[in-house]
């Protein structure tokens, strides 16, 4: 059985709105610069040509690669969970550090979505893995580069 890939509804929308630009923007735009090289006569020295061909390339790559995961995605609408309050893959969770008291907020996403400074984080990671199961009033343990952190969960959201 082929492996899933879980996202969020939108981290899917996300792909498949770089997917289309891909389509019906880059690809035909790097075909018309392959065409107005290969116009200019000896494509042996031809750096146009040369760039155009690996950008086509990337593009056809990437094309590739978003067509994959999206085939491979399991897309969850975190509004739609219930997860009697435990901590699962699409939740909100709100943190208090137990030392600093400082609180952060994250929800955690799959790979391709992960952006800590928009408090996204990959399911995979290590605050993530600590937090998974967990629910309101746990604490959890996470190793990180600067030592060991401990966090309460304040609060778990499925929005």
């Amino acid at each position: 059985m082929a492996t899933t890939i879980p996202i969020t509804t939108r981290g899917a929308e996300k792909l498949k709105a770089e997917l289309h630009r891909l389509k019906t923007v880059d690809r035909p735009g790097v075909i018309q610069a392959i065409a107005e090289a290969r116009a200019q006569g000896d494509l042996s020295e031809n750096a146009e040509y040369e760039a155009a061909k690996d950008r086509q390339g990337f593009i056809e790559g990437r094309i590739r690669d978003l067509e994959g995961k999206l085939a491979a995605a399991q897309i969850i609408d975190p509004a739609s969970l219930d997860a009697g309050g435990r901590v699962v893959f699409g939740a909100t969770v709100e943190l208090e550090e137990e030392t600093s008291g400082e609180t952060v907020k994250y929800q955690i996403v799959g790979e391709d979505e992960a952006d800590l400074k928009q408090g996204l984080i990959n399911v995979s990671s290590p605050i993530a893995r600590a937090l998974i199961g967990k629910e309101e009033g746990d604490t959890a343990v996470v190793e990180a580069p600067g030592g060991t952190k401990r966090y309460e969960i304040v609060a778990v959201h499925y929005i």
